[in-house]
């Protein structure tokens, strides 16, 4: 079994929204083999609290455009790992050491990686760092190039 058509679309609405607010190493997982609640894990980082939020924020407005129904948000408030459910795409953001710390990635490694538009991957975060005015120098560890 696979992602849904619908799925895989509004991961990328996900991600585009992510993107936009310069949020880092973008992920989209087809976890439909593993797990009957979803289909797709999109996984994205921010370098600090007030980004993440921003990212949150983004993804719920563009998921909510796109006509997807948000059933549950977990974790808005301490703004380090929020989980965002609507069904079949479940958003993760996380701030970039927690997302060293807790490595999805690598719990989820044997689930394939969907392949998301560069305009929905995100970047490195430097222009983050800029914008949120965070200097990079948290000493937080940022991750490289996908799983």
């Amino acid at each position: 079994m696979t992602a849904t058509d619908r799925a895989v679309e509004l991961a990328v609405v996900a991600a585009r929204a992510a993107s936009e607010r310069k949020a880092q190493e973008i992920i989209a997982l087809d976890v439909s083999d593993q797990l009957v609640l979803t289909d797709v894990f999109l996984i994205a980082s921010g370098t600090n609290e007030r980004q993440v939020v921003a990212v949150v924020d983004a993804v719920e407005e563009a998921m909510h455009r796109a006509g997807a129904k948000m059933l549950r948000r977990e974790g808005k408030a301490e703004a380090r790992w929020v989980l965002l459910d609507f069904g079949d795409v479940v958003v993760h953001v996380q701030h970039a050491e927690d997302r060293v710390y807790y490595a999805l990635e690598r719990l989820w490694k044997d689930c394939p990686a969907l392949d998301l538009p560069a305009d929905a991957r995100g970047g490195d975060g430097a222009a983050a760092r800029a914008e949120f005015g965070d200097d990079g120098s948290d000493g937080a560890i940022h991750l490289r190039g996908g799983m």
